[in-house]
């Protein structure tokens, strides 16, 4: 991670969409593209149809995994432990790339030597996966011209996301699976612009551009720029946050653009801080529920309202054209924030987005060369650090950002909490087709086709438990507890109930744990312990 730390750092794709038809082999870990992210999903499809391998890791039999060469069903939290078992495997048969890790990395025979002790037979133990299948996705993987990793929530949403992540880069590294076509490390985004955000600085540790907070030229950099002091102290993530507010350590909050009663682990937790605040502001397109608890909030506009860029997965800078005014009495972001600044005190004089976007180019390196006349209809993928740069297809071409790639050892760990003799059941969450995320609820027509929850459990639980088709059942957690209906599916495994968290009225957040990752604070959103209950 520290040497890839460009790509992973902002959770942007090292390589492009389009360069996926053409790779050799696909590493799916943790993800659910064709339902999660039907455009790569099908671009996925077309690499299967030239003739690429495809290894799924998943718990669940996802609609990719019956497209797989190789599925690899693995317990939930021990992808550190399986991907140094495939780590093994390789070095044990010579398919690792010695001319790439000689010369383009560090910390390797340390890291070696993490990796001898994850034989093929103690990695089968602790993930439940047959030896032969991690054999196969090994070679699949590592002989495989060019291959690409896949991964999303399910192996970031972890207490150990982090180590996770770094995991892959290890294996990536060791195959030399970096800086060229067609292969690479890439994490897809969940959501439209988040991307866009943290590119921009919605993140507490650093400026635009990944420019860190700590760093005293960053700090002087912006502080020449924007005339007023700045902290280099770090802010509050998420889930510090909602604990500052509950201690009284944050009275107030600006919520925009989310509604984190619903999309938040430990939901209940996540209520309480909001209203331990003295001041909730929210800006919003719709009364979510977050916003029904907010002093006051201000009516945000639409992608369709609006001129600006968005970011995409694949670092794509892109223009958004106003097609329609707001509506009622909703205003653009930029306009809301720009008056709120002013009557604070702060001037904020921007005319459009194309000016905000001159000031990102001036101050930021890796979008020095955009502008919104360059953009035009195909968009620019950072770096583009001049006006002259076509932009970057794809990273790490002949150098890591930090020099060389840095190998870490890394030993399996186990999840905040998993399921025991009160809660026997793992609770694992995810995203069906159908919806996205929690704001089509307000869309009619999807509701039709899709209009409630529907927890996924094994026949042989249901039968244990006198549960049929359809049954509405009570599922608890230590956190909390919702009434679904379930669907009874081989699709997951026996001792597992998976759930979406789409639906105001079955708010499976209410459930899941709040733990969090120790570097990015990412909620554990993929394991905890539940029960389920019979409704008489």
């Amino acid at each position: 991670m520290a040497g890839l730390a460009i790509s992973f750092g902002s959770g942007a794709m090292t390589n492009s969409i389009n360069e996926i038809p053409n790779t050799k082999a696909m590493f799916v870990i943790g993800s659910n593209p064709t339902e999660a992210h039907p455009v790569i999903g099908t671009k996925m499809k077309q690499a299967l149809a030239k003739g690429s391998k495809l290894i799924v890791v998943d718990p669940r039999y996802t609609n990719i995994a019956a497209s797989a060469d190789v599925w690899l069903r693995l317990r939930s939290g021990t992808d550190i432990a399986l991907i140094n078992g495939i780590m093994n495997i390789i070095l044990a048969n010579g398919w690792e790339d010695n001319a790439f890790i000689e010369a383009r990395t560090e910390g390797f025979e340390e890291t070696r030597k993490t990796i001898e002790k994850y034989t093929p037979e103690l990695v089968s133990k602790i993930t439940g996966v047959p030896v032969a299948q991690l054999e196969e996705a090994a070679r699949l993987y590592a002989t495989a011209e060019r291959a690409e990793i896949f991964y999303t929530l399910g192996i970031t949403e972890h207490v150990c996301g982090t180590d996770n992540v770094k995991s892959l880069a290890n294996l990536a590294m060791l195959t030399g699976n970096l800086g060229k076509e067609s292969s690479g490390v890439n994490p897809m985004r969940g959501q439209n612009n988040v991307q866009g955000a943290c590119d921009m600085g919605a993140l507490p540790n650093v400026y635009p551009g990944y420019q860190q907070v700590a760093n005293p030229e960053m700090q002087a950099k912006f502080e020449a720029a924007w005339g007023v002091p700045l902290s280099p102290k770090n802010g509050f993530t998420i889930p510090d946050m909602f604990a500052a507010a509950t201690s009284k350590n944050l009275r107030a909050l600006y919520c925009m653009g989310e509604d984190p009663v619903i999309t938040d682990a430990d939901a209940n937790h996540v209520r309480k801080g909001l209203l331990a605040l003295d001041f909730l502001v929210v800006q919003e397109i719709f009364m979510s529920e977050t916003a029904k608890l907010a002093d006051v909030v201000l009516p945000g506009a639409s992608y369709a309202e609006k001129t600006g860029t968005f970011s995409n997965t694949e670092r794509r800078v892109q223009m958004v054209n106003q097609a329609i005014k707001p509506l009622g009495n909703a205003r653009t972001d930029g306009d809301i924030i720009c008056d709120l600044a002013t009557r604070m005190g702060y001037p904020f004089v921007y005319q459009s987005s194309e000016e905000v976007m001159q000031e990102i180019a001036k101050l930021t390196p890796i979008f020095g060369g955009i502008t919104h006349a360059r953009l035009g209809t195909q968009g620019l993928q950072w770096p583009v650090p001049t006006a002259e740069h076509p932009g970057t297809k794809f990273l790490h071409e002949g150098k890591f950002s930090r020099g060389l790639g840095q190998f870490v050892a890394i030993d399996n760990q186990l999840p905040a909490e998993l399921p025991d003799e009160e809660y026997p059941f793992l609770l694992n969450t995810g995203r069906k087709l159908s919806h996205y995320n929690v704001f089509t609820q307000h869309s009619p027509s999807l509701e039709i086709h899709s209009p409630e929850e529907l927890a996924e459990i094994n026949p042989a639980d249901a039968k244990r438990l006198g549960l049929e088709v359809n049954e509405v059942v009570k599922v608890s957690s230590r956190r909390g507890e919702v009434n679904t209906k379930i669907k009874i599916t081989e699709r997951v495994p026996a001792g597992m109930v998976f759930m979406t968290f789409h639906y105001f009225d079955a708010a499976t957040n209410e459930l899941t744990n709040g733990a969090y990752d120790k570097v990015t604070k990412t909620y554990e959103y993929k394991v905890c312990g539940v029960k389920i209950s019979k409704i008489s």
